[in-house]
């Protein structure tokens, strides 16, 4: 499976057999005797113009561990996007400077896919506004069959803002690519699941056996879950702040709501956690979104081996 040289910018362009290659690939990566040597002279750019943490930093120290080096810029109000540059001219620009890899976070639905047209270099999406996050969804799955051993057959709860929520859409995406899913939407009906993909669920559900229902409270499905993904209320990206704050308040993950679950339970989340899963959580033995987010930087190292061709 040939991955070298290739985009990564929705998990619609990945089919079940590469994402299983990707996550088999991760412990070759984990364990290479010569891993600090892998990718040394490639430079990786770093176009951020959304901020980051997690995602910049795991993706930061991915390509040093690997060997290589990295340039850009995290933050586009030091760039010459103030002085209305286009997207596109930011990115051929960038591609023009001789990058072999170009990871990039942006505001607006789409964004990764007009920078990989742009560029010749192969271009990873590290987010794009509300639409896709290919990587957390890699890191994902990889955390998910860590805990559970498989990836069919499961029942997974995304719980939160699922309107905006790159990451959910993203995992939904993928998780219909696998058999005997059954998938538990639990938001408020103003930040329901798009129908777009409510409907892809449908159809999924013929070809697939997925299953899936749309909720409004935790309590009433945390029992019958493998997989609870907790997401935050996305304030940035919603113009009435008293609702987001009612609903911060409504969805929230406490100790005490654990006492029947499943043993094989796990809490995921993308991160940053605001209030929507109390500290309390931590000391449990399903809390599992910390390691979640160890797993990032062994899922990016072997995403950018694979592309930059140093492993097959």
């Amino acid at each position: 499976m040939i991955f070298k040289g290739r985009d990564i910018i929705s998990m619609n362009d990945l089919s079940r057999d590469e994402i299983d290659y990707i996550l088999a690939r991760v412990p070759a990566i984990q364990n290479h005797p010569d891993k600090s040597s892998l990718c040394r002279n490639k430079v990786s750019a770093m176009l951020f113009f959304e901020p980051s943490t997690r995602t910049r930093t795991s993706f930061e120290v991915a390509m040093r561990n690997l060997g290589g080096e990295i340039g850009g810029f995290y933050d586009a109000n030091i760039t010459s996007t103030v002085k209305d540059e286009s997207l596109w001219d930011t990115v051929k620009m960038h591609d023009g400077y001789g990058f072999d890899i170009i990871v990039i976070r942006h505001h607006l639905k789409g964004a990764a896919r007009v920078a990989a047209e742009a560029a010749d270099a192969p271009v990873i999406n590290a987010g794009d506004g509300p639409n896709q996050h290919p990587t957390q969804t890699l890191l994902d799955l990889y955390s998910i069959r860590e805990t559970q051993g498989r990836l069919d057959g499961l029942c997974v709860a995304m719980v939160g803002d699922l309107v905006n929520g790159r990451t959910v859409h993203s995992l939904t995406e993928a998780l219909l690519k696998y058999q005997d899913c059954r998938l538990i939407f639990i938001s408020p009906r103003d930040l329901a699941m798009p129908r777009a993909l409510v409907d892809k669920c449908a159809r999924a559900s013929q070809k697939r056996g997925i299953s899936f229902i749309e909720a409004r409270r935790i309590e009433d499905h945390i029992a019958d879950v493998d997989i609870l993904y907790m997401t935050r209320i996305q304030m940035e990206r919603l113009q009435e702040r008293a609702l987001a704050e009612k609903f911060r308040s409504i969805y929230r993950l406490e100790a005490g709501m654990l006492n029947k679950v499943r043993p094989n339970m796990k809490i995921m989340h993308p991160l940053p956690r605001v209030t929507e899963i109390a500290q309390d959580v931590d000391e449990t033995p399903y809390a599992y979104y910390f390691q979640q987010a160890r797993n990032g930087l062994l899922v990016r190292e072997t995403l950018l081996a694979l592309i930059l061709g140093a492993i097959t």
